[in-house]
């Protein structure tokens, strides 16, 4: 042991526990001298090199004496993969962008305050905060849409029944025992027929057609004459043939003359002129018969009329052919005629040479008759297409009949006698009925929001009809736009029974205010 271990030695002897854990030991200092006043340490001072007491280091064998093992390098250990810290708010990846955070988060970052944990409440409370104020933005512009945008057209509804069925059988009627008959009331419908409705030969109540469209094409006013028409040379010459061919004519008239249109269709119509006939057929189509006669059968069709065939203008060619029923759906549209009926029910007329012509249906002037046209040939027989009238109640009904086909001698009478009574038990059975009363409620004004106003009818409504017949009813604004706000009683529409020339018309008025409708009612419409 080295001498300048004996301290540490000492030291350690001290110390037992510190001697057996200490595996090096120092050594003393020898530079350190010891200050006998005071009893410190103090380092001595370095002898230079070469001087006496100084030592030198002598190996006693030198590294390269040594024999030389190659020193394997140790491996240098791989370096653990640092764990990736977990991404925090403020991260950003170099791949894809972090989606924005919460209202919330951001804000509690400008403050510098965390954000509150999640909790359904808390989440809740922040979508209200967030799409609260769109939703009232919203409900405030739906609004205004609402109160701004045009209100609907009022609507006038029915709630009263549409038709009315008159009690009783179904009436029958005095029919003739042969050829063929149809009966019928304007607006009403069918009365009834008898016999097979085929075509036959119906002679001159072809001149109802012919007729029928100069007054339509050429419509006179009330106590018109008409446009004057010149008599041309042929009119004249067949005029004679009452004579030589045993026609019905006007042989008054000559050429150079001129006749007017309402006398025209007086020659027609009463003494059945078939020179007229014919001229007013030129006249209408500028000289082209044929012409004229197209017109008849195209009319003929537009009326429905599907089983008449017309050759000419006049009726006397037998290839002129019609049905009963088809002649009644023609009649109904004369009826309508106020100015052709004004004619037709004339027992007899006067022409312009003063010559009295006499009406060859005897139905007319009595029970209340309105007359139309005859017509007769060997070949046809006798026919009538016929009308009258009834007051029923306050409506002034019409019936329109026809007979064809009368071959018993003479073969007109006996027309005019089958139709008579026809037409006497029409208006017999011809009655009215109450079907709504003052007062009573017959519909509503709807004004398309939801609001509805009664309307009531203004006076007592009748029907006219027959037993078993049925008629329908109907409400209308009558024409004109209903009102968005009127008062109590204002008309606002029209209560019909009825058709054609039998309708009843009773106007209908408000029962209460009809007042426009509410903010509340425009918030919450739809469509």
């Amino acid at each position: 042991m080295r001498e300048d271990s004996a301290p540490a030695t000492a030291d350690s002897a001290s110390d037992p526990e510190d001697s057996e854990k200490t595996a090096v030991f120092r050594a003393v200092r020898t530079d350190v001298d010891v200050d006998k006043d005071s009893g410190w340490f103090r380092p001595s001072p370095r002898p230079e090199a070469g001087s006496a007491g100084s030592s030198t280091f002598v190996p006693l064998r030198r590294d390269d004496d040594l024999p030389r093992t190659p020193v394997k390098p140790e491996p240098k250990p791989e370096p653990k993969p640092e764990p990736k810290p977990a991404l925090t708010g403020t991260e950003r990846t170099t791949q894809q962008p972090l989606p924005p955070k919460p209202p919330l988060d951001l804000l509690a970052e400008l403050t510098n305050n965390p954000p509150p944990p999640p909790s359904a409440v808390r989440t809740t409370v922040r979508r209200v905060k967030i799409y609260a104020p769109l939703l009232v933005l919203l409900a405030v512009v739906l609004g205004i849409v609402q109160l701004v945008r045009p209100l609907p057209e009022p609507q006038l509804t029915m709630t009263a029944k549409s038709s009315f069925t008159f009690d009783g059988a179904k009436p029958d009627l005095p029919y003739p025992t042969d050829g063929q008959s149809f009966m019928a009331a304007a607006g009403l419908g069918t009365v009834g027929s008898s016999g097979e409705q085929k075509p036959v030969p119906i002679a001159s109540v072809t001149k109802a057609m012919t007729a029928y469209i100069i007054m339509r094409d050429h419509p006179l006013k009330k106590g018109e004459k008409g446009p004057m028409i010149p008599i041309d040379k042929l009119a004249e010459s067949e005029g004679q043939k009452d004579k030589s061919d045993n026609e019905s004519t006007l042989n008054t008239v000559k050429e150079g003359q001129s006749i007017s249109e309402y006398d025209a269709i007086a020659a027609l119509m009463i003494p059945s002129a078939n020179n007229i006939a014919r001229l007013l057929a030129r006249w209408d189509t500028g000289g082209d018969q044929e012409a004229f006669v197209k017109k008849m059968n195209d009319t003929a069709k537009e009326l429905g009329m599907t089983n008449t065939t017309y050759t000419d203008p006049s009726g006397l060619d037998a290839t002129t052919v019609s049905t009963a029923e088809d002649q009644v759906k023609l009649g109904l549209k004369i009826v309508e005629m106020e100015a052709l009926i004004a004619i037709t029910r004339l027992p007899e007329w006067t022409d312009a040479s003063g010559k009295k012509w006499r009406n060859w249906n005897d139905l007319v002037p009595f029970n209340n008759s309105l007359g139309i046209k005859t017509g007769s040939t060997t070949k046809g027989g006798g026919n009538l297409l016929f009308a009258a009238e009834k007051k029923v109640g306050k409506t002034n009904q019409r019936i329109v009949g026809a007979v064809l086909g009368q071959h018993k001698p003479p073969i007109l009478d006996t027309a005019i006698s089958a139709s008579k009574a026809m037409m006497l038990a029409t208006q017999k059975m011809l009655t009215n009925a109450p079907v709504v009363k003052k007062g009573e409620v017959v519909g509503y004004v709807d004004d398309g929001l939801g609001g509805r106003t009664p309307v009531v009818a203004t006076a007592d409504v009748e029907a006219v009809g027959w037993s078993s017949v049925t008629v329908a009813i109907k409400l209308s604004a009558g024409g004109g736009k209903l009102p968005q706000s009127a008062k109590a009683g204002t008309e606002v529409g029209v209560l019909t029974v009825g058709e054609g020339a039998s309708q009843v018309k009773v106007p209908v008025a408000l029962q209460s205010d009809l007042a426009t409708p509410g903010i509340g009612s425009k918030l919450t419409r739809l469509g």
